[in-house]
């Protein structure tokens, strides 16, 4: 009879919540006008918000978390997808690529919405801090189609929907970070350090 050899994976979870965390923190404080679109938000959308949570989703798909992979793998490739609309159309490499226009990038975030929805209805038979996140983010996509379909109209005094959206989607970014070093703490210590609402 052979020896089973059992090994402990770390959860990969966090990594991803933290990569999309400060990723939507960086660029809705954009939204909210406190910097404009440069390329540290670039950067951080391709590599940390991309990059990261698409290796993420398969390390979950490793460990056997369908709603881990479909959701870091997807909203993975939302970043790397949302880097390519921006860069596309000044990139000589892809020929004369038309930047899309805001019905198009309204479509682009109904559809994400609408996806974001489906996964929040996921998570309420899991943690009530992942409910936030995806709540949050699904208020989040909604707010951003219509910015595009109404032209980002002004709301009350010199606010625009737009502000009020990044302030929204500063809020989602944070509670995506809280759940990450929640379950990093809460590991470390074998203890409830930053609850998550199981």
């Amino acid at each position: 009879m052979s020896d089973k050899i059992i090994q402990k994976l770390a959860n990969p979870a966090p990594l991803g919540l933290l990569a999309f965390g400060l990723t939507t923190v960086l660029l809705n404080l954009h939204n909210a006008g406190v910097f404009g679109l440069n390329s540290m938000i670039l950067a951080m959308g391709l590599v940390y918000g991309g990059i990261a949570q698409v290796i993420v989703g398969a390390m979950e798909y490793k460990k056997g978390n369908t709603f881990g992979t479909v959701a870091f793998t997807s909203y993975g490739l939302f970043w790397i997808s949302l880097v390519a609309l921006i860069l596309m159309p000044s990139m000589s490499f892809f020929g004369t690529v038309t930047a899309t226009n805001s019905t198009g990038m309204g479509a682009y975030f109904l559809m994400w919405g609408i996806f974001s929805i489906a996964l929040f209805a996921g998570t309420l038979k899991l943690n009530r801090a992942l409910q936030v996140v995806f709540a949050t983010l699904s208020i989040l996509f909604i707010m951003l189609a219509l910015r595009e379909f109404t032209g980002n109209p002004t709301l009350f005094g010199s606010v625009t929907l737009n502000t009020v959206t990044g302030i929204e989607g500063v809020v989602c970014g944070f509670s995506a970070i809280y759940l990450g070093f929640a379950e990093v703490l809460n590991e470390v210590y074998q203890k409830v350090v930053l609850p998550i609402g199981n």
